[in-house]
């Protein structure tokens, strides 16, 4: 846990410096150099930073092991943060949407090479972000850390989106051709999209843990293959499981001979408790219930 944290704490607040640089170079050079989408990227880096904050101050909260009043322990509380993510980066996306379509109204600027160069850097910046808090992000099973390498991967399209648009309105002042001066206004509103996206994704996957759905069947057949090499096992009556954040509850009824004594069901529970967790470093807990079998 102690690792898990450090890491976790380490990826936000590199996140959060990293970001906090881009979105000021973003948003300064997409403003004075007349670039929408490169500004609308600015300002979905501007979310990263809120999102980098959130998951510094609820990393720790997470990893406390459970207590009486919350006895599955707190691992939800990464789940919540990154439904607020989620929330800040729909929210930018209809701002983002807004300003792109307004700008069609308006007298259009092509915007300056400097600002491309800013999309190009904040491209091969956010692919090594992304790369590096995903494998962490999957290593220690947290979904506060996934957020974040989702957010870079957003912007990673989003900053090549935006030099491009910034190319095309280039190209269109230069060679006069008036169609390509919206190259911009367009790149802007794509990235809106892909921001609308990722949030649409992050929210649908909070919701879901939350709601304390079901994980996906691939992983309940192999709960169930590891359950019924145990040859007292007679039969599988219900297996359930549900994502606390980083880590899975099982729940499980299965049938053994009515003839089994109480230390012979725990000395099985214990079994298969531990043979499941040996298999799946995710899972926290196994509860486990019997139901009498008869031939």
């Amino acid at each position: 846990m102690e690792l898990r944290e450090t890491l976790a704490k380490k990826v936000a607040w590199i996140s959060l410096v990293s970001n906090i640089i881009l979105t000021l170079g973003k948003i300064i050079i997409g403003w004075f150099g007349h670039s929408d989408a490169v500004f609308a990227d600015g300002i979905h880096s501007a979310a990263d930073v809120c999102a980098s904050l959130l998951v510094v101050l609820v990393i720790k909260i997470s990893n406390k092991p459970a207590d009486l009043e919350h006895p599955y322990g707190h691992g939800k509380a990464e789940v919540i943060v990154s439904g607020i993510v989620g929330i800040l980066l729909f929210e930018v996306s209809i701002y983002v949407i807004y300003e792109g379509v307004s700008g069609f109204f308006h007298p259009v600027e092509s915007p300056s090479m400097l600002a491309m160069w800013v999309a190009v850097f904040s491209f091969i910046a956010k692919m090594i972000l992304y790369r590096s808090s995903l494998a962490t992000a999957k290593k220690n099973n947290s979904k506060a850390i996934e957020a974040i390498a989702f957010d870079h991967r957003a912007d990673i399209v989003a900053s090549i989106a935006a030099a491009i648009g910034v190319l095309v309105s280039i190209i269109g002042e230069q060679f006069s051709i008036t169609p390509l001066f919206y190259g911009d206004k367009i790149a802007s509103i794509f990235v809106a999209y892909l921001i609308f996206k990722i949030a649409k994704e992050m929210l649908a996957e909070a919701f879901d843990i939350l709601l304390e759905r079901n994980i996906n069947t691939e992983t309940l057949q192999e709960y169930m293959t590891i359950i019924q090499q145990f040859p007292d096992v007679k039969r599988i009556d219900r297996i359930r499981a549900r994502e606390h954040g980083h880590y899975v509850i099982v729940d499980l009824r299965i049938a053994i001979d009515h003839a089994k004594t109480i230390k012979q069901g725990h000395d099985l529970a214990k079994s298969i408790k531990t043979r499941l967790m040996d298999h799946h470093d995710n899972i926290d807990e196994v509860l486990i219930h019997f139901n009498p079998y008869y031939d």
